[in-house]
């Protein structure tokens, strides 16, 4: 049986938040965007971006800039805030020195999801990636776990881990995976969603459940 895990980028690996709070500063500063402007990126980009937002931020604004330029400027500043803390890099390289393999299935455009891997140093430690924008479907669409599978070349039936902070889309997709759960709880948990395997306050709790799991 091979042991996988998947996980989880923004909330989970990685602190979108923070980076998305320094990376519209940025943005705001360098095209002399007033505070309304800014405003309503801090709103319409709390959760996820594509480039069909700065489209409408540019047409809301008035703004001379092309959306397509906008958002470059914007995929370069959160690939450059964006951080993994070091004990999470080294939580996932003890994971795969013994033996996991580790799959990363996000939601959000695959331009900006791909440059915060590579930006992070966690493109290095993962044997696979599956972004939502590759097939225009989202977690926990069960068809984004059968493409984080495939390019970890492991099989869903085999069971492994999903590890997550979005109850839906990590918890209640991995249990339409039949993968066992893993929840960093922080959102209100919705009611009728079956709970997950373990409940932890930090991604590492989840790496040290993993490394500690016996597999017969």
């Amino acid at each position: 049986m091979s042991r996988f895990a998947f996980f989880d980028l923004d909330g989970t690996l990685a602190d979108r938040q923070s980076a998305l709070s320094d990376a519209l500063t940025c943005l705001c500063r360098s095209r002399a965007l007033g505070p309304d402007a800014e405003r309503w990126l801090r709103i319409e980009l709390a959760d996820r971006a594509t480039v069909n937002d700065f489209t409408r931020l540019r047409d809301a604004f008035g703004l001379e800039a092309s959306a397509t330029d906008l958002w470059q400027e914007y995929v370069d500043l959160m690939s450059a805030a964006v951080t993994c803390r070091p004990e999470v890099l080294e939580g996932l390289a003890r994971l795969r020195a013994a033996g996991w393999t580790i799959g990363i299935i996000t939601n959000g455009a695959g331009d900006i999801q791909r440059a915060k891997l590579a930006g992070t140093g966690l493109a290095s430690l993962a044997d696979g990636v599956a972004v939502s924008g590759d097939l225009e479907i989202r977690k926990p669409d069960l068809r984004l776990f059968e493409l984080a599978a495939s390019r970890c070349g492991v099989s869903l039936a085999d069971g492994g881990w999903m590890v997550g902070d979005n109850p839906a889309g990590d918890i209640g997709g991995g249990h339409q995976a039949g993968l066992r759960t893993i929840w960093l709880r922080g959102r209100p948990w919705p009611e009728g969603l079956p709970a997950a395997h373990h409940v932890v306050d930090d991604v590492t709790d989840a790496i040290t459940i993993l490394l500690n799991e016996t597999w017969e």
